[in-house]
């Protein structure tokens, strides 16, 4: 699914979120930052938009996007070919559960609504709590909740994104998103699962009426 909408992703994100993916990833971005990290990994990096954050935000740290879809890549290699400190992304095609790097090679690692895609979420974050020495950030969306227009919210995650995404991409399998989303953990219990992982000090905080979930732990 994610190679067949590759070229159009960076569109379904604005349309679908409303814009607001934009202002949830600079936040990731930010967290990641203030450690002032030499060493980056992105997971599920897609068309890269986190990574070059990263690379804009630190001028002096190099980031290894790995995402195991050959269009994704494809359309992030084009995006960083044109970017200003594109130069310092390294691409590469792998499995967040069998991460191909030592314990310890990143000074932080992030993943932006790519862990509910992973099989197997656990051994996702085993691998990132393995491979680096700093904080882990978790960006995922969830079901909106709390507040007067949360109602609204839900009812443009649950109906109006499905049918935006299957008419946008040309793909009917762009439905799993609400499903996918549906079926995540509420953010105590994902929590949890990241201390299970061996992160410790684990926090996260609701971003725009809890649509999405930022959860930061220390590997």
């Amino acid at each position: 699914m994610f190679d067949r909408i590759a070229q159009r992703y960076d569109l379904l994100n604005r349309v679908m979120s409303l814009g607001l993916d934009r202002r949830w990833r600079r936040r990731l971005v930010k967290l990641v930052a203030e450690v002032e990290p030499a060493r980056v990994l992105d997971l599920a990096t897609g068309t890269a938009d986190v990574a070059l954050g990263v690379v804009r935000a630190l001028p002096g740290c190099v980031v290894v996007g790995l995402d195991p879809s050959h269009g994704m890549l494809a359309s992030a290699r084009a995006k960083v070919r044109r970017a200003k400190g594109g130069e310092r992304v390294r691409l590469t095609l792998g499995d967040a559960m069998l991460l191909p790097f030592a314990r310890g090679s990143f000074d932080a690692s992030c993943i932006a609504f790519g862990i509910r895609n992973v099989p197997d979420r656990l051994a996702g974050l085993r691998e990132m709590a393995r491979v680096t020495r700093g904080p882990v950030v978790v960006l995922e969306l969830a079901e909106p909740e709390g507040g007067a227009l949360a109602p609204l919210a839900r009812l443009h995650t649950r109906r109006l994104v499905p049918r935006l995404g299957a008419w946008l991409s040309g793909a009917g399998e762009y439905r799993y998103l609400q499903r996918s989303v549906a079926a995540f953990p509420p953010a105590a219990r994902f929590a949890e699962l990241m201390r299970s992982a061996g992160l410790s000090g684990v926090r996260y905080e609701r971003l725009t009426f809890g649509a999405a979930h930022l959860y930061v732990g220390q590997g």
